[in-house]
């Protein structure tokens, strides 16, 4: 198990400070986790609390979701397009950020789609408001959810309208794959690695989390990460899920470390 230091303690440290959530495999912290390890990069691990105040953090950052990623004396970076941009500075080889110009316009178009507000993972969000919300579920589970949606803005049209954003994206990304193996290419983008192939692995879990074995979670967060809306379903597709094992297999770390 990961050995994590509070937030108070890792905001006067210098070097490099990764604020995570302990057993939680959230989608942006993974991510965070497997661009360090193709990076090699040495890193402190804070603790933060899922959905908790984090005064620590919010005084450091200005706000209290994880990952927050901060070097000596910089400002701390909360989105992952500042935190990558971190990381390839820092760790310059291997290369994450395409060097062409079409290939790196196109590989943060889609991660955005993928990462940032009313893209994949916003909607995902949206969904599991949605269902776990609902009457059947236990005072407590709901009170939980309506806090997330809160956070995320829920409303009920935003929970109709997710699972056909979310297919939406999955269709694209599923196209780019097709046409990069018709170019001979197992990436997502160009004929190497990049960051999307890393964002688009461990966004997977939202739909399919990997086994047990591979990444031990408490049960409560298995059944929310697993996709149950039937447009989802459909979208998902084999080719989708072959390349997050590939990604996982040949260039993560397994089993995950949470």
């Amino acid at each position: 198990m990961a050995n994590y230091v509070e937030v108070a303690d890792a905001i006067p440290m210098q070097g490099l400070r990764v604020v995570l959530t302990p057993m939680v495999p959230g989608p942006f912290s993974e991510a965070a986790k497997g661009i360090l390890h193709v990076k090699k990069l040495k890193y402190v691990k804070a603790r933060q609390d899922i959905l908790g105040p984090n005064p620590d953090l919010l005084r450091w950052s200005g706000q209290t979701t994880a990952p927050v990623a901060c070097w000596n004396d910089e400002p701390p970076r909360s989105t992952w397009l500042e935190q990558l941009y971190l990381f390839e500075r820092l760790a310059p080889t291997p290369r994450l950020i395409p060097e062409d110009w079409d290939e790196r316009v196109l590989m943060i178009g889609l991660a955005n789609e993928l990462c940032s507000e009313n893209g994949f993972t916003w909607n995902r969000r949206h969904i599991m408001v949605r269902d776990f919300t609902r009457p059947e579920h236990p005072a407590s589970t709901r009170e939980v959810y309506e806090r997330l949606g809160r956070k995320y803005w829920y409303s009920d049209e935003a929970g109709a309208a997710a699972p056909r954003r979310c297919a939406e994206i999955l269709g694209r990304l599923h196209r780019q794959l097709e046409q990069q193996h018709a170019r001979g290419s197992r990436f997502l983008i160009g004929k190497t690695l990049s960051a999307l192939d890393i964002y688009w692995a461990c966004v997977a879990a939202m739909l399919e989390p990997l086994p047990n074995d591979l990444c031990p979670m408490p049960d409560m967060f298995r059944d929310v990460y697993t996709n149950t809306d039937p447009v989802l379903k459909k979208a998902t597709t084999p080719l989708l899920m072959q390349h997050r094992d590939f990604i996982y297999r040949e260039f993560l770390e397994l089993p995950v470390d949470l």
